[in-house]
């Protein structure tokens, strides 16, 4: 796929993005998501507010900044989208989906010290957690849409997208959560309800 480079207004509001993200994180672990306001967030990234919420609703949202992640997995999933419809086969659905989570966790846990922070934080916070289980339900609509795309029937589509997120689940706890080991417990888990030896 043929990317353009990032202009320098691009580069500057991804490195804005991640100061203020940064920022958060520092904050969060030193006072406790509770004692953290907006307004410390963005002296500490030393932005306005308004800069803070041309990026992020409330801090929240900081918390979850990596939904175009996922969204990012999609695409690059959907631009090799190729061969026969996957119809009614799960082992197909499966295999699509397989590459595309296991490829997401490994961005996910690219900075191990950031990943564990941000899971102790949801882990701590139930309104946290809700927000992490209302995205997750929207990474399993995302892989339905994109099973249907790729042919599959919606029932298929349906039921691999589910099986997917089991496979997340089931392979986070299996390893307590551990960065390093994350992907290939996902994998694994994959790999056992559908083997490819």
């Amino acid at each position: 796929m043929d990317t353009q480079p990032a202009t320098l207004r691009e580069r500057k509001q991804q490195r804005t993005r991640e100061a203020i993200v940064a920022a958060a994180f520092e904050l969060f672990e030193e006072r406790g998501f509770d004692r953290v306001t907006v307004t410390d967030i963005a002296e500490r990234a030393e932005v306005g507010r308004a800069t803070f919420f041309r990026y992020f609703g409330d801090k929240q949202e900081v918390v979850f900044g990596d939904d175009n992640e996922l969204d990012q997995a999609v695409r690059e999933a959907a631009g090799h989208l190729t061969g026969t419809p996957i119809g009614d086969s799960l082992p197909a659905a499966l295999a699509l989906v397989r590459r595309i989570v296991v490829a997401f966790i490994e961005r996910l846990v690219e900075q191990p010290t950031a990943y564990l922070h941000h899971e102790r934080l949801v882990a701590k916070h139930p309104e946290l957690l809700a927000r992490s289980l209302t995205k997750q339900r929207r990474y399993a609509t995302e892989l339905t849409k994109l099973l249907t795309t790729a042919g599959a029937t919606p029932d298929t589509a349906l039921l691999a997208a589910e099986l997917a997120l089991a496979c997340y689940y089931a392979g986070r706890a299996t390893v307590g959560d551990d960065p390093a080991r994350v992907p290939g417990a996902v994998d694994e888990a994959f790999e056992r309800l559908h083997p490819t030896s």
